[in-house]
C-alpha cells in the first residue's frame, strides 16, 4: 500500500465542538484549543477513526497535552450519519479527565454504554442532527 495522505478537517473539528459544548458535564475537561482534526487516506487499518495523544516527552520540550482525532476516510466515509457520531463520541471517551495527553483504555468508561449517554445527551439537547450534518461534510 501507498503513503498515507492526511489533511485537516475542519467538519471532524466542528462535530467534536458541537459535541463538547453541548454535554459539558461530561466534557468540561477538554480544551477544545487544543484537539485537532484530520482525516486519512490509504492507512493500512481496520479501524475508522483513531485519537492520539500528545504528552509525556513533548512537555519536556515546551508543547502542551494535546490530542489529534484521525477518520479513517476508507471506513469512516461508508457509517450511517449515526454511525459517524458514534464513533467519534468513542474517541473523545479516550481523552481522559487529566487531559494529559495520555489516553484511556478501553473499559469501564470508553464503552458503549457511554457512547449511548453521549447520544442521549445530544438528543436531549436538540444538537445530534447538527452533529450528524457537520460529519456528513467530511469525507
Amino acid at each position: 500500500m501507498g503513503r498515507v495522505a492526511y489533511e485537516a478537517s475542519e467538519c471532524l473539528c466542528r462535530a467534536v465542538r458541537l459535541i463538547v459544548e453541548s454535554c459539558p458535564h461530561l466534557f468540561s475537561h477538554i480544551d477544545l484549543d487544543r484537539v485537532y482534526c484530520v482525516s486519512s487516506r490509504g492507512a493500512s487499518t481496520l479501524a475508522v477513526a483513531r485519537v492520539y495523544g500528545l504528552g509525556g516527552p513533548w512537555r519536556a520540550v515546551g508543547f502542551k497535552p494535546s490530542y489529534l482525532i484521525e477518520a479513517v476516510s476508507e471506513g469512516f466515509s461508508r457509517l450511517t450519519p449515526r454511525g459517524r457520531v458514534e464513533v467519534l463520541a468513542h474517541e473523545l471517551l479516550h481523552i481522559p479527565s487529566t487531559f494529559s495527553g495520555a489516553l484511556r483504555p478501553h473499559g469501564r468508561l470508553v464503552n458503549e454504554k457511554r457512547v449511548r449517554e453521549i447520544i442521549k445527551c445530544l438528543e436531549s439537547k436538540g444538537a445530534l442532527r447538527g452533529v450528524e450534518k457537520a460529519l456528513k461534510r467530511c469525507p
